[in-house]
């Protein structure tokens, strides 16, 4: 049995708490990862984004499939907790500017009707 706790999601962001924190992303095909401890095993999450609070702590905005059952879900985790871990970093530098190469692509619409792909 491990002595490993879950890490404790985060709050989401809210005017009460003062100025907005400063959000960074990766482009999809570069993001780094942690790794999130849950139901007993290290989970694979990519990150979304980091979010830099006015208070000076650090939040990570994951994609984790928590339970191991392929229900992806977001999570965001003030950083650091004993059940997070640096899974792998990026080679890119992050942005705060939103451009196409930082988001995910919607499917583009067939002739006739259906779905091409990417």
């Amino acid at each position: 049995m491990s002595t490993i706790e879950e890490p404790e999601p985060s709050r989401p962001w809210r005017p009460e708490d003062g100025p907005e924190p400063a959000v960074w992303t990766w482009p999809t095909g570069d993001r780094p990862a942690l790794r999130v401890w849950s139901a007993g095993r290290w989970r694979y999450a990519p990150v979304m984004a980091r979010q830099d609070w006015p208070d000076g702590t650090v939040r990570y905005q994951v994609e984790v499939d928590l339970l191991g059952d392929t229900s992806v879900r977001a999570r965001t985790y003030q950083w650091p907790q004993l059940g997070l871990r640096v899974a792998h970093g990026s080679s890119s530098t992050p942005s705060r500017a939103a451009d196409a190469t930082r988001q995910g692509t919607m499917p583009r619409a067939r002739p006739g009707g259906g779905v091409a792909p990417g």
